[in-house]
């Protein structure tokens, strides 16, 4: 697999808007970026040196001892060039279905099987201890490192001690969270969790299977593996758990409930209902009109809902459960919780959303994002290779191709009208 065209680079920033309680997904976290221009300087107090030293206190007053803060600090630099990842994110303002589309794909939905089958004594541990679907907590796992992808591939990967030094150092405008991950990372050296060099991830300071955060490294992980430390790196056995344990306790997940389900609203429906706020048992909404797509009963009639209608009457209507908030407590995007509710059910065996989106497009397969990756890569554009998964390079390539050929938009989603107009070429 080439780690140029990972999917990963779509994926990392969704930890940050968690952090930073940002419903809209930003762009790259992790892709190299050319040196920081001179508008984006670091707006710190004091000089490096001096804050370093500052610093030291602090940290040996939350007990972290004084013999590891100068060991990590002797080498840690700032790393000044997130300065400009953080002023300067891409938002993608992409319709819901497209962002589904994207991140519910083949490729996903066949490692995920494989996965599930390969990690079956995992999750038989998993869902014992802490009741959390394995397939729920799968799509969560392709999603935040495509299936630990992340730690194979270290090459878009930065050291975030030097990540949350800059931060912490010289992002003014949030400097008392960064300045607590900062020690909270430092804790985890301190407890002998792992190695400064051994934690790498996002700028934002994200790491491991499942991109933890350090406060959720610290409060959240467990040894799942028995092996006397946590470690969300290597095997998936302590991330994997730890992130179980989050979503029970932070996101109060319930043993045996769907995320929701698939619904269509009844002629006259009163679209203000799916407010994603009002709660009514399941029972209620049935009694209003609402059915399963599928066309089958609602299994359990008593659980609370809410109903939500993402592209308005013309579009799939959802029934949303606890479950939903509970993935949502880990990434406040809808459209995030969404996906991954529908990737759980795919990996599961289900098949595709049954109502179609207001838009005349569909998720193109495997083979045929394949083709437009060879199409491209034999006209000269580079891709990053013909594996069929949507990356940053090959939706560069796609772009420059829309633009060189005036194909409008030219916002480099693989869409079955760019294969079309490929073919014609």
């Amino acid at each position: 697999m080439d780690d140029r065209n990972s999917p990963l680079s779509a994926l990392m920033p969704d930890r940050r808007s968690l952090i930073l309680g940002a419903g809209a997904l930003a762009g790259s976290a992790l892709i190299a970026a050319p040196a920081v221009a001179a508008e984006y300087p670091p707006q710190n107090d004091f000089p490096y040196d001096e804050w370093v030293a500052r610093m030291r206190g602090r940290a040996t007053g939350m007990g972290i001892r004084g013999e590891t803060y100068d060991r990590v600090m002797a080498k840690a630099r700032p790393d000044t060039e997130i300065y400009k990842f953080d002023r300067a994110q891409p938002e993608f303002n992409e319709p819901i279905w497209r962002y589904i589309n994207r991140r519910v794909n083949e490729w996903r939905i066949n490692t995920g099987r494989d996965r599930i089958k390969q990690e079956a004594a995992l999750f038989d541990r998993i869902e014992a201890k802490y009741g959390v679907d394995r397939y729920m907590l799968c799509a969560l796992w392709g999603m935040e490192s495509a299936f630990g992808d992340v730690i194979v591939n270290t090459k878009f990967m930065r050291p975030i001690i030097n990540c949350l030094t800059a931060l912490a150092w010289g992002d003014r405008r949030r400097r008392p969270y960064w300045e607590q991950e900062f020690f909270n990372a430092l804790k985890i050296v301190d407890k002998g969790w792992a190695q400064p060099e051994q934690m790498i991830g996002s700028w934002a300071g994200a790491m491991g299977h499942t991109q933890w955060m350090p406060e959720v490294w610290l409060n959240m992980g467990v040894d799942f593996d028995g092996d006397g430390k946590i470690f969300p790196f290597g095997r998936p056995d302590d991330a994997l758990g730890g992130t179980a344990r989050y979503m029970l306790e932070r996101g109060r997940f319930r043993r045996g409930e769907a995320w929701g389900y698939e619904v269509k609203v009844p002629a006259g429906f009163n679209a203000a209902l799916a407010d994603r706020r009002t709660q009514r048992p399941v029972s209620e909404w049935a009694a209003m009109g609402v059915t399963r797509a599928n066309g089958q009963a609602f299994p359990r009639g008593g659980d609370i809902a809410r109903m939500a209608l993402p592209a308005g009457m013309k579009g799939p209507g959802f029934m949303l459960l606890q479950n939903f908030f509970a993935i949502r407590s880990y990434n406040p995007s809808f459209a995030y919780a969404l996906a991954i509710g529908h990737l759980a059910d795919r990996i599961r065996g289900g098949g595709p959303f049954i109502q179609s989106w207001p838009v005349d497009e569909r998720p193109l397969t495997l083979e045929e994002t394949q083709e437009i990756q060879q199409k491209l890569t034999a006209m000269g554009f580079d891709t990053g290779g013909a594996d069929g998964r949507v990356g940053e390079m090959t939706q560069r390539a796609i772009q420059a191709w829309q633009a060189q050929v005036g194909m409008k938009p030219a916002d480099g989603y693989p869409t079955d009208k760019v294969l079309a107009r490929l073919r014609q070429n």
